[in-house]
């Protein structure tokens, strides 16, 4: 099964900016949807945004519209997530995962931390 790299995550102030990568294992790698997921201390594992991984459209949860963009490339199977204006709450375990049509996550990666402090 494909496996997930997320990597980017890092230390930065309120305000700044940051990119994560997510690359998978496999050539022929050509799932339905690629997503974004976080987990904070404390909380349950949310959805952050998801990408139609061979066409166009993008979905965001609330809290991220406007500051956060999801991308791929497929050429080297990598996503990416552009987070900008970034906020204290905004701090969590990044992961990235895939899915095929109508199934379930899958490819889940050790996940990239992203601290963003006041």
């Amino acid at each position: 099964q494909v496996q997930l790299v997320e990597s980017g995550g890092g230390l930065v102030q309120a305000g700044g900016s940051l990119r994560l990568s997510c690359a998978a294992s496999e050539r022929t790698f050509s799932p339905y949807n690629m997503g974004w997921f976080r987990q904070a201390p404390g909380k349950e594992r949310e959805f952050v945004a998801r990408m139609r991984w061979r066409s166009s459209g993008a979905y965001y949860t609330d809290s991220v519209k406007g500051r956060f963009t999801i991308s791929g490339d497929n050429a080297k199977n990598t996503m990416y997530l552009q987070m900008s204006s970034l906020k204290p709450e905004d701090t969590a375990v990044y992961y990235c995962a895939a899915r095929d049509f109508n199934g379930d996550w899958y490819g889940w990666g050790q996940g990239t931390q992203v601290t963003v402090s006041s």
